[in-house]
This record gives C-alpha cells, sequence and structure tokens, in this order.
C-alpha cells in the first residue's frame, strides 16, 4: 500500500516535499492535493504512467493531462503562448484553472491530447503543489484523482490508500482538500472557450 505523508498546508516540511519529489524523479506516481481535489502526479518522461492512471480512472487515450508548472516562464517552454493567452493566464493564475494551449515539441506525443496537438497548464493556488514544483526543479504532468464507484467528496487519504494504495508511491495528506474541479479553458484558435465550468471565476468571455 502507500505511504501517508502528513504535510502542513501552509508550511509544508522540506522533508516531506523532497521524499514525493524523489519518488516522481524514480518514476513512482503520487496522489497529492490542489486547491481543486486530489491529482495524480508523475514525471513528464514517465509515459509508462498513462496506463495506470487510465486503468484508475477508466478513461482512454483521448483524455487531456495537465502540466504543473512553477510560472508562466514555465508553461512556455511546454505550450505556445502569444500574447492574449498571457494576459489571461496572468490575471487568472495561482488559482483554480486549467489551459489548453497548443503543445510545443518538448511535449511527448503520447502526453499531447491525439486531435489537437494540445495540452493542459496548470498553476495552482495550493502552498504544497508549489513547493512540490519548485523541488523537483521541473513541471511534472497531472490528472485529477477519480476513482470508478468512489464519490469524489467522500476521498480521503485512507480511502485513497484502500482503492489505489497498491499503484503509487505515496499519498499526501494536508488536511481539508476541496472537491470542485478547476475551471477548464481552451486557448486555441479561437479565443477562450470554457470546456469545464468549475471552481475558477469564469470572468473573461
Amino acid at each position: 500500500m502507500a505511504r501517508i505523508l502528513y504535510v502542513h498546508p501552509e508550511n509544508p516540511q522540506p522533508r516531506l516535499i523532497k521524499q514525493a519529489a524523489d519518488a516522481i524523479r524514480k518514476g513512482k506516481l503520487i496522489v497529492y492535493p490542489t486547491d481543486s481535489g486530489y491529482a495524480i502526479g508523475w514525471a513528464m518522461d514517465n509515459v509508462q504512467a498513462l496506463k495506470t492512471v487510465a486503468k484508475i480512472r477508466h478513461i482512454d487515450k483521448l483524455h487531456f493531462y495537465s502540466i504543473i508548472c512553477e510560472n508562466i516562464s514555465q508553461i512556455s517552454d511546454f505550450a505556445i503562448v502569444n500574447n492574449i493567452s498571457f494576459k489571461i493566464i496572468k490575471s487568472h493564475t495561482p488559482g483554480a484553472y486549467t489551459f489548453i494551449l497548443p503543445a510545443t515539441r518538448r511535449v511527448p506525443k503520447k502526453l499531447q491530447h491525439q486531435h489537437r496537438k494540445s495540452i493542459g497548464v496548470r498553476l495552482p493556488d495550493h502552498k504544497v503543489v508549489i513547493d512540490l514544483v519548485t523541488e523537483l526543479g521541473e513541471p511534472f504532468m497531472s490528472s485529477s484523482l477519480e476513482i470508478h464507484n468512489a464519490p469524489v467528496e467522500e476521498l480521503d487519504a485512507f480511502e485513497i490508500d484502500e482503492q489505489i494504495g497498491h499503484a503509487i508511491e505515496f499519498i499526501i495528506d494536508s488536511g481539508y482538500t476541496p472537491t470542485e474541479p478547476s475551471t477548464v479553458v481552451e486557448l486555441l484558435d479561437e479565443g477562450p472557450r470554457i470546456i469545464r465550468e468549475g471552481k475558477g471565476v469564469v470572468d473573461f468571455v
């Protein structure tokens, strides 16, 4: 089963954050809290993780995955950010938004949406996530945690461990974690388009 790391939500213990980051570096999966619910995280070069994530979530290869970044500059390494997109992202992050942008060549094809050659990017407003991506020194892949036949609002570290602990290395527990998903905004050819309205305020369309 997975090991539960009890991490302070506002002052994360560096030792525990390093353990989680090291697990990602070694090709393991972790579950961690964000400002819009629990998520699964793994290294960008760990394409084998996609099979595990798909099995956990019962999703197909056309599903959108997200890159968790430290700042907009880091986003621009993996996604094409034009002036309009930059202004929208800058004014709404950190926060509970997932922005769908054209992917650059640095993003492995298996991680891109197969039809649109795009990728989701996130800058969550959660200190644990910020410290984790900073410790890693590079972005990591993420997918919202949804477990078949397990209501999202009932998920806690113990329930997650019972359901999928065999498939992941660590579960980060930092107390209360919101269950409302992020707002997903497509920033491709025709300007902002809402794919999913969630926690983030929709005030730019």
